[in-house]
């Protein structure tokens, strides 16, 4: 369904909720607060200066890596060159390459290897704190770590979080045989995987100069942010760079029902040089095409890059095949072939009601008319169309748009939650949620359209200080509270045990349990999972693999 919605809207959960973040130091000072305190670190590369303020220590725009230009571009990650003098780190940097479909705001930057940390402001009387290295989502070609202000997470939870930009788009994610260099990293198309290793390294080497524990690393994701992390668990490069992994709305695991992938999964690297070949193809730059070439900025400008994908309708993302990524991650987990660690991961109730609102604004004006379900339905499902509409049928749901999202959850993400947590529960310990606030805080910048529940992302406000959503209610506030606590309890121990929270059972071979995140008194606890999305219906429709 992704692959068919209108660019403007594919996501607008995943980043737009986010956008206000940027400002963040620019509402501060228009706030007439007193100027923030300044704290000097001293990183590996040299020292950095950031801010305290709000209980809460800020370092926003730290190089991890050397600009990916020039003779760089396209090439795995390199070392930051030091630096003496006190860098400024108290404004965000500029985000990666973007065409700003997500933001509403385009980049152009290549320069943009840089992350952000957040931590307490004191010191933790119980020695270093877990460091939460979160990867953001944009179906790869939006976003930014500054548009996630982690400032709750990180005193609410008592950890160190850190925030990442990575390579998107073209330059992050094009596979083709001239952009391949054995001698500096192999096979092309996963660029910006390697951009999140070369992080999680620089985690490794400067976590204790901010608290955190070096021993003690959760890699974190949403929605293409969530696939990134799913790939470091597959990925043997990855190993002992992360102890914990935390996957929000990307199971590993994908049902195979026809039409349902998000168009974010791991390609083959026959599909995706294949892809890679076409689209260089399609920059026509006339005469030889070599990788020189292909690096020249005034001959291949990122504005012509982004100009292409967009004409085109490129989707990127990670390559399978190579050192980076040897196995595709489903594989991986059904083998055992992973880094082993405990997982936390889960889906939103609701989720494709963000993505249908915005291809039915695109195709429709408006929500989609009754008489075109059954279309809609068999334009995804073909031959299973009519097992699909009775099991679907229109006269059980509001409208034609909450029908035809409630079977896309559950095809494209609930279906793979079960077999994510079956499967990865036979060789790691597992923890399995759905995020379930049938009224969760709504975009302030757009009237909302109808009812729309759980939505893709909706859970983000209730983990980071996004901006320009409706404000949390006090039952919003209370279900935020035990979410920030059993994330930082699973990363500090392995295992979501928050003192005066509802228990969290984790899945076994055996049992699969997952756990409701909900307001009100009864809304955290076991959930029957597989009835309400039809899982059983669903394990039939296509092939899990």
């Amino acid at each position: 369904m992704n692959r068919r919605l209108p660019p403007a809207l594919v996501a607008l959960g995943l980043i737009g909720a986010l956008g206000a973040g940027a400002c963040a130091a620019r509402a501060d000072a228009a706030s007439g607060r007193a100027a923030p305190d300044r704290i000097l670190i001293r990183t590996d590369a040299g020292p950095v200066s950031g801010a305290a303020t709000d209980g809460t220590r800020t370092f926003t725009g730290i190089p991890y890596a050397a600009p990916p230009i020039g003779d760089l571009r396209w090439r795995p990650p390199r070392p930051a060159t030091p630096w003496t003098s006190p860098l400024d780190a108290t404004r965000p940097a500029p985000l990666c390459a973007q065409q700003g479909d997500h933001l509403g705001t385009s980049s152009l930057a290549e320069d943009c290897l840089y992350l952000n940390v957040t931590t307490p402001h004191t010191a933790s009387p119980h020695g270093p704190r877990p460091v939460i290295v979160w990867l953001h989502g944009g179906s790869f070609k939006d976003g930014g770590g500054h548009l996630y202000p982690a400032r709750r997470l990180a005193a609410q939870g008592d950890v160190v979080v850190v925030t990442v930009n990575y390579r998107l788009g073209a330059l992050g994610f094009l596979a083709h045989p001239l952009l391949d260099d054995a001698d500096r990293g192999g096979a092309s198309g996963n660029f910006g995987l390697a951009d999140q290793q070369a992080a999680l390294r620089w985690v490794q080497r400067n976590a204790t100069a901010f608290g955190g524990d070096p021993g003690n690393v959760t890699l974190a994701g949403e929605s293409a942010g969530g696939t990134s992390v799913c790939a470091h668990l597959a990925t043997p490069a990855s190993a002992g760079l992360f102890h914990r992994a935390i996957i929000q709305s990307a199971p590993c695991v994908s049902a195979a029902s026809a039409g349902a992938g998000s168009g974010n999964e791991p390609r083959s690297r026959h599909r995706a040089e294949e892809q890679g070949q076409q689209f260089v193809a399609a920059l026509d730059l006339g005469g030889d095409v070599t990788g020189a070439r292909l690096r020249d900025p005034e001959l291949v400008s990122p504005a012509k890059l982004l100009a292409a994908a967009a004409t085109a309708g490129s989707a990127f993302g990670p390559v399978v095949g190579g050192d980076l990524l040897p196995v595709e991650p489903a594989r991986a987990i059904a083998s055992g072939r992973i880094n082993r660690v405990p997982v936390l991961h889960g889906i939103n109730r609701d989720e494709q009601r963000l993505q249908v609102w915005g291809y039915e604004t695109a195709k429709y004006g408006g929500p989609v008319p009754a008489e075109q379900y059954p279309a809609e339905v068999r334009q995804v499902f073909g031959a299973d169309t009519a097992r699909v509409l009775r099991h679907y049928p229109l006269h059980r749901h509001d409208s034609a748009s909450h029908a035809l999202a409630a079977l896309l959850t559950d095809a494209q993400h609930a279906a793979s939650t079960v077999e994510t947590s079956r499967q990865l529960s036979r060789r790691v310990p597992t923890f399995t949620y759905e995020f379930a606030d049938d009224d969760a805080p709504w975009f302030s910048d757009f009237a909302k359209p109808y009812p729309m529940g759980a939505y893709h992302a909706a859970e983000l406000p209730y983990l980071f200080d996004v901006r320009n959503t409706e404000p949390l209610t006090a039952a919003q506030q209370q279900l935020a509270r035990r979410m920030v606590g059993y994330w930082a309890a699973f990363a500090r121990t392995g295992v979501p045990a928050a003192p005066g929270s509802p228990p969290w059972r984790g899945t076994t071979p055996g049992r699969l349990s997952i756990q409701a995140l909900d307001v009100g008194g009864s809304g955290i606890g076991p959930t029957d999972f597989t009835a309400r999305h039809r899982y059983g219906f669903w394990s039939t429709v296509g092939k899990l693999r």
